[in-house]
């Protein structure tokens, strides 16, 4: 009997810790899916290896599983967070590098989930991280991330277009955002690569 896990293993575990999340923040629903789509075609555009655009794509997945330790009343509350609630809502990538921490498969995406939220001119969350210092993984998925919350409606705003997307992503190149990785980002959209659900999604906005 051997005690090595498989792919396929490693698959239903992002599944059933996916599963929990969505059944807990209507929003999340599909939102992670979509962010691991877009993170796995971003990590191929930038030429990553098969075994780092699996470990992306599965960190896509799982970035926001700490809002499992967020109180349900924050996180399903309508309208905007008063700022109080919002530095509770800031404690999800620590909860979330805690959880996958604790399973020796997913150790290696702890630094997507812990550093997702992180800024490339270093005002991030929750370690202010600065630059190369954030993973590529954590850059990639923050990218990802935030087109996706961009492209959803919010109970204080409505959907946006892909053309407002990509200019919002485009004046936040260097700041928010990894350069290199917009660059890529421009790069499929602008040769209709982005994952289809995406595109439709922000084309409706």
């Amino acid at each position: 009997m051997t005690n090595l896990i498989t792919l396929e293993d490693m698959h239903e575990i992002v599944d059933a810790l996916a599963t929990t999340l969505e059944a807990k923040n209507a929003y999340t629903c599909g939102h992670s899916g979509r962010v691991a789509e877009l993170s796995l075609a971003l990590a191929k555009g930038m030429g990553l290896s098969m075994a780092e655009q699996e470990l992306i794509h599965i960190g896509g997945h799982l970035h926001d599983i700490g809002k499992i330790g967020i109180p349900d009343a924050i996180l399903n509350k309508p309208g905007k967070l008063t700022e109080i609630e919002f530095s509770i809502i800031r404690q999800h990538p620590d909860i979330g590098s805690k959880i996958v921490s604790k399973v020796k498969a997913l150790r290696s995406i702890d630094c997507i989930v812990r550093h997702h939220h992180e800024r490339f001119d270093g005002t991030g969350y929750p370690d202010r991280l600065y630059g190369k210092a954030i993973s590529l993984g954590a850059r990639i998925v923050a990218v990802a991330d935030a087109f996706d919350a961009m492209s959803n409606i919010r109970t204080y705003r409505s959907a946006l277009s892909l053309r407002q997307v990509m200019d919002e992503m485009w004046r936040c190149r260097g700041s928010q955002f990894d350069p290199d990785i917009v660059d890529v980002l421009m790069v499929l959209a602008r040769t209709n690569q982005l994952p289809i659900t995406l595109v439709e999604k922000s084309s409706t906005g």
